[in-house]
């Protein structure tokens, strides 16, 4: 979760197309998959899967994420595309719309969202958010420090100051905090030679009591009726190429940067850096022996809806409706048979 200038955005082609796209034995039906960010190291397990040919790059159409493209759930709820990558809330908002989605299985065990805040005035529980000035990205960032507070049963008291991706404004002591992605502005600070713990505390959500998946992967129920086999290779190819990303964040970081997301500027060690950290989120913190991108479905139904509801969603869904539990266990007996 880069934060780029919109020059680059804009700089990059439209389409963005996977690159074996113009190859004469495409396939009629390439599998179309919609980003929920730009392609950079976030995929890195999906650029590493091409690369070793665990997935063919003619087989899967990957449509870019970010700020000017269309969310994942509308393009999958309108045909765009077969499989989406998504959050937590935005997910159950679509299916409280009438989207007959399944969720198949998530990238990162945890989410990346926190706060920042500087020394003199550090922001590491949520206790200390609590009279301050908060600089949040958008509604979804203030949605989650608002139940942070109502998880901890804490009274408001947050002033909250709209701002963007970068953590300039609070360098600037706009704020006394600041909402962010600890693969993101975090590592922004690390390359300005800030410490963390010392110069600069980042709080997780997650650790603060908004537990959540990051980047789960979802599909429409009757996609995944009527092409079962091909969702479950693809999530094996998917599952080999994070579990490969896992023994040198360097390597993905290199495909994102030279090839998938060559053109958007990209910086290598930011990129490596961030990579480092989102594989820590590959495994559960309740449950580290889990396979990788599976659901837990005690977590989901239990503090991921108490997250829901502390936001103010009301009749959630049953779990059981909108998870397919027994999807990454086919796809890991798949993998184990080689």
């Amino acid at each position: 979760m880069i934060a780029l200038s919109r020059r680059a955005l804009l700089a990059a082609p439209a389409a963005l197309a996977l690159p074996g796209a113009a190859m004469a034995q495409a396939p009629a039906k390439p599998l179309r998959v919609a980003f929920l960010w730009i392609p950079n190291v976030e995929y890195g397990g999906l650029w590493i899967a091409f690369d070793k040919g665990y997935l063919k790059t003619e087989e899967v159409q990957w449509q870019p994420g970010g700020p000017n493209a269309p969310a994942a759930v509308v393009s999958v709820a309108a045909g765009a595309a077969d499989i989406g990558v998504v959050q937590f809330l935005p997910f159950l908002d679509a299916v409280s719309r009438g989207n007959d989605f399944v969720l198949l299985g998530t990238t990162f065990q945890r989410s990346p969202l926190g706060v920042l805040s500087l020394a003199g005035k550090p922001i590491r529980t949520a206790a200390e958010l609590q009279g301050k000035k908060i600089l949040a990205q958008g509604p979804n960032e203030r949605t989650a420090v608002e139940a942070v507070l109502k998880l901890a049963n804490l009274p408001g008291g947050v002033e909250f100051i709209p701002t963007g991706f970068s953590p300039e404004p609070l360098l600037a002591r706009q704020g006394d905090g600041y909402t962010a992605f600890e693969t993101n502005q975090a590592v922004t600070l690390e390359k300005m030679g800030m410490t963390r713990g010392k110069d600069f505390f980042f709080a997780s959500m997650d650790e603060m009591g908004f537990r959540s998946y990051a980047s789960m992967i979802f599909t429409t129920r009757k996609f995944l009726e009527e092409e079962r086999p091909r969702v479950i290779r693809f999530m094996a190819g998917l599952t080999r190429g994070w579990a490969e990303n896992a023994k040198d964040p360097a390597v993905g970081a290199r495909l994102a940067v030279r090839n998938y997301g060559r053109d958007l500027g990209l910086d290598l060690d930011q990129q490596t850096r961030q990579n480092t950290i989102q594989n820590q989120f590959l495994r559960s913190p309740e449950n580290p022996t889990a396979p990788l991108l599976s659901l837990d479905p005690a977590l989901l139904g239990g503090k991921m809806m108490e997250t829901a509801r502390a936001t103010g969603r009301t009749n959630l869904p049953p779990v059981e409706r909108i998870a397919d539990f027994t999807l990454m266990d086919e796809v890991h007996r798949l993998i184990a048979a080689g």
